[in-house]
């Protein structure tokens, strides 16, 4: 009788835990009563899982911080590694939304805490993607994962409204950055330095020479 209700529970929690991802993901508030209404449970089941907002919020982070960090290895045991990259990346971007709305809902101190916490798993899991990109030669050598999530970051100055439109979109560029130099690009960027229109386009960026 007590294995029905322990399974009875962690599918509680785990609807409770996919309802409240969806309402911080897509609403401007988060209320309670609508992410229990929403998982399909009474508001008491929510608090006997989850006796306060913020330890729900702190738990839908570090869910998608496991969840983010676990994807790794999975993406590249089906996936060649820029393959892999890319499609991490697109996770990064539903992951950085998730973020976003949960910190914005908690205190000051109860985000910071998180992404203390969060910030090695996800640079580990980030460098474990770039060193399987490096070996092939599929990405540049000279970038490591302080390098991208500090590009990363640029997505928390999107506005909500233009999220869906730009995130992903910003992603692909910082991926086609990580791209590893092919002999043929070598040659255009070494040729062109030197040249009169490498001359002119340093010029024109306003390159100090």
């Amino acid at each position: 009788m007590n294995a029905p209700r322990r399974a009875d529970a962690t599918e509680n929690r785990a609807r409770i835990l996919q309802a409240a991802r969806e309402v911080i993901a897509n609403a401007s508030e988060v209320r309670l009563n609508e992410i229990a209404k929403r998982a399909g449970v009474g508001q008491g089941t929510l608090y006997r899982h989850f006796p306060t907002r913020e330890a729900l919020l702190a738990e839908v982070y570090r869910k998608d911080v496991d969840d983010l960090v676990a994807a790794a290895p999975a993406l590249l045991a089906e996936h060649a590694p820029l393959p892999a990259l890319a499609g991490w990346l697109d996770r990064v971007a539903e992951y950085a939304k998730v973020k976003r709305g949960v910190f914005a809902a908690v205190e000051v101190g109860v985000w910071q805490d998180l992404s203390a916490h969060s910030l090695g798993p996800i640079g580990e899991a980030l460098t474990t993607l770039l060193d399987a990109g490096k070996a092939e030669g599929v990405i540049r050598p000279d970038v490591d994962a302080r390098d991208v999530i500090l590009l990363i970051g640029y997505l928390t100055r999107l506005e909500p409204a233009e999220w869906d439109a730009r995130a992903h979109h910003l992603l692909r560029v910082i991926l086609d950055g990580l791209r590893g130099f092919t002999a043929d690009r070598q040659r255009t960027l070494a040729g062109g330095s030197g040249s009169a229109a490498g001359r002119g386009a340093e010029s024109d960026l306003g390159v100090a020479r």
